[in-house]
């Protein structure tokens, strides 16, 4: 049995000590129902961590009032499974929150779209426009892919690569009619309408989505200081894995040894199973979020895939590997197949896993920063050998510490919230424009990690909201002093 309440807080777990006040517990019930699920665990104190149990006296009226509270302020109604778990003789009341088939959920007394909670990292964060749009899809079980774009004219549309390159893979040549099978035309009104799959696959497809783009990069060092070498690949989204996989060969070393008789080549790291995470990087990233593209980063001690789009619900870190998959884009995924760059559904990671354990020298791990995916091969410190555990799920305790540190502009805003800050003084401040940009690859992670927090966490979207820097992100600035840093 899995210990949960032993395990960190996370996108699907959040430890209460005692009935908080305010919307806490509603706003987290909120976060679970429109993502994957969760528990809410009342009988713990997250930091420092300690088993403080719920006395006997009180179990029972605290879950008729936690029960009572999520169904006075959310809607539409969330049903909990509530038990009560026995750990080292002391009482914990726990809330099984399940994926909800009538997303989005949001708070009766803020409606929508202000009282709307998605859960990112282990805080709840407000959902913005483009995500109560995905959420309205998922209830209405349409993948982002499939939808019609209105304001392209078909016959302007540019799919000359993709039409000889599905001809060689398959042998079929692509009319209108085997388009609209495919689901890359769709007719509505005896009119003929381009879906954004077709557009994602179309010759120039950065014109409509700018960010469906890989952006490559090679650094000096372990830090994301000083490039060596970079690349913005843009193009049919498919036809992108193979220049990626060029940039990575340019990158990365290549050893030769001599045998008996012949001579072997080996790449610094797996390149199939780097192949296949690009792949997966492709054909199951969120094309529906905007301001974020697709990257692969080159260090001295590590190559790191990180794509928009968290694990589809179903999913979980702990069981990617096990062949259970869900398919986020519906309409690209067989197509993929038939241009032969996946294979079969629920593979890909196994597959990476297979390829990685002929390399004793790299640890595969899987990390969802924020509202992304991300493969990490990580070069291990000499002296560890492949008894060691060779796939780690999620991040190791000093990840989120390594990727703030890695990242210059993330330093800058530990250092300038030593002060409480505004979002815009933090935007001006590292000179961001992209209001959903910044929250998705900043300060959103920050916040996640507990290196920042609000300074008036129950009313995330009160005019006055500022954010400054915690102790443990004071501890990742280099004089690691707490002079200038404003109380909170």
């Amino acid at each position: 049995m899995i210990k949960f309440w032993e395990l960190p807080e996370s996108r699907r777990l959040e430890f209460k000590e005692r009935f908080p006040r305010g919307d806490q517990v509603a706003r987290t019930a909120i976060a679970f129902a429109n993502g994957a699920g969760g528990r809410i665990v009342f009988g713990v104190r997250n930091d420092p961590r300690v088993t403080t149990g719920i006395s006997d006296k009180e179990i029972f009226a605290l879950e008729e009032q936690v029960t009572s509270h999520i169904f006075d302020k959310c809607s539409p109604d969330i049903m909990p499974e509530v038990f009560i778990q026995s750990v080292e003789g002391k009482n914990l009341l726990v809330l099984e929150i399940y994926p909800g088939p009538n997303k989005p959920y949001y708070l009766k007394s803020a409606g929508l779209p202000g009282g709307c909670y998605i859960r990112v990292g282990s805080t709840n964060r407000l959902a913005s426009d483009e995500m109560i749009r995905d959420l309205e899809r998922r209830r209405q079980n349409l993948s982002f892919d499939s939808l019609p774009h209105y304001d392209i004219d078909v016959k302007a549309l540019r799919l000359d690569k993709f039409k000889k390159d599905y001809q060689k893979a398959t042998g079929r040549k692509l009319d209108n009619e085997r388009l609209k099978n495919l689901g890359l035309f769709k007719a509505e009104r005896n009119r003929l309408y381009a879906t954004n799959a077709a557009l994602l696959l179309s010759d120039n497809p950065q014109q409509v989505f700018p960010y469906a783009k890989i952006e490559c990069a090679r650094f000096k060092g372990t830090q994301r200081r000083v490039f060596l070498d970079q690349s913005t690949i843009t193009g049919p989204i498919y036809a992108a894995i193979e220049e990626c996989m060029a940039f990575i060969k340019k990158n990365i070393a290549l050893s030769s040894s001599i045998g008996e008789v012949y001579r072997t080549d080996t790449w610094e790291y797996p390149l199939d199973a780097i192949r296949e995470a690009l792949a997966n990087a492709v054909i199951h990233r969120d094309y529906s979020v905007l301001g974020s593209d697709t990257k692969v980063a080159i260090y001295d001690d590590m190559l790191e895939i990180t794509s928009p789009g968290t694990l589809p619900d179903i999913i979980t870190l702990d069981i990617l590997g096990t062949g259970r998959s869900e398919i986020r884009n519906r309409v690209l995924a067989p197509i993929f197949k038939d241009l032969k760059l996946i294979e079969a559904w629920g593979t890909g990671i196994s597959k990476m896993q297979d390829d990685v354990s002929n390399y004793p020298g790299i640890e595969l791990i899987f990390n969802e920063p924020g509202h992304a995916f991300q493969v990490q091969f990580v070069r291990r410190p000499a002296g560890q050998g492949p008894d060691k555990l060779r796939t780690s799920y999620g991040q190791a305790p000093d990840k989120p510490r390594t990727t703030v540190l890695r990242d210059p502009d993330m330093m800058k805003i530990l250092a300038f919230c030593r002060q409480r800050r505004t979002i815009k003084e933090i935007m001006g401040h590292i000179g961001k424009r992209h209001r959903e940009t910044f929250l998705n690859n900043y300060l959103q992670p920050l916040m996640a990690a507990g290196f920042i927090a609000m300074t008036i966490p129950d009313k995330p979207k009160s005019p006055k909201q500022q954010y400054s820097l915690t102790n443990e992100g004071l501890s990742l600035l280099p004089d690691a002093s707490p002079e200038g840093k404003s109380p909170r």
